[in-house]
């Protein structure tokens, strides 16, 4: 479904930036120290691990006992930087509770001439990890959560716009669901500002569903694609917020 494909493109988005994600790692970091500050977990479990950009890895493993990395892949350079550190454990794990299992298996006998007619049939169920998870740190992936899945249905269903909206926004509550069961720290970008060479801007919102209250609260802007390579002739902001639950 693609995913060695998009994990390799985060790195390579990254590198082309020339250091326009730096302040956004940065922000990223700092609040998650704060909110290890603020909780002082024994443990903690980050979802969407990834390369380990945004993540203090190096301060976490000194503050608390273990730091559970769990995601779909772990790329090998991040096995690899890990293999030394015995507080931290890996887990390959899908963090939408087997969506992506479902979604596979509910239309890979579907082709371009027997699309699926609707997503009534697929269950979006709630991530539940075979470990004691303690502190539980979403890292920008709540609005990405769905990215994949979607794009394969797309080619393979008939289905409207607003049967996936619907479905985007069952996944992210799905997901926010599951955080509020712990103390959680949660990052996520929700909208996404592009602006093309002529001035002109336009607002695409990500985050579908209302987040929970909380009295730790920080916004800041992320300089997503400033080298303009997705559409050359505009860059993108992505707005953030970041909650401690």
């Amino acid at each position: 479904m693609g995913y060695y494909n998009y994990q390799s493109g985060l790195i390579y988005r990254h590198l082309n930036q020339s250091g326009g994600w730096d302040s956004h790692l940065e922000h990223c970091r700092i609040f998650i120290l704060k909110a290890i500050d603020l909780q002082k977990p024994e443990k903690i479990t980050v979802l969407g691990s990834g390369w380990l950009l945004e993540l203090p890895l190096a301060e976490m493993v000194e503050k608390v006992n273990v730091v559970c990395l769990a995601d779909i892949i772990h790329p090998p350079e991040v096995i690899e930087q890990v293999r030394s550190l015995s507080r931290v454990k890996l887990h390959e794990t899908d963090i939408t509770g087997g969506l992506i299992n479902e979604v596979w298996q509910k239309t890979r006998n579907h082709t371009y001439f027997n699309k699926l007619k609707s997503l009534d049939g697929i269950t979006i169920p709630e991530y539940e990890p075979d470990w004691d998870p303690g502190m539980v740190v979403s890292l920008n992936v709540l609005t990405q959560l769905e990215s994949l899945p979607v794009e394969y249905l797309r080619k393979r269903s008939t289905i409207c716009e607003d049967e996936y909206i619907r479905f985007r926004t069952e996944i992210q509550r799905r997901h926010i669901d599951f955080l509020k069961k712990h103390n959680s720290v949660l990052i996520t970008d929700y909208s996404e500002v592009t602006t093309k060479n002529n001035g002109a801007f336009s607002t695409l919102t990500s985050l579908l569903t209302d987040l929970p209250f909380s009295g730790v609260k920080e916004e800041w802007s992320w300089d997503f694609d400033q080298a303009g390579s997705d559409f050359y002739n505009s860059t993108s902001i992505m707005k953030v917020v970041a909650l401690v639950l």
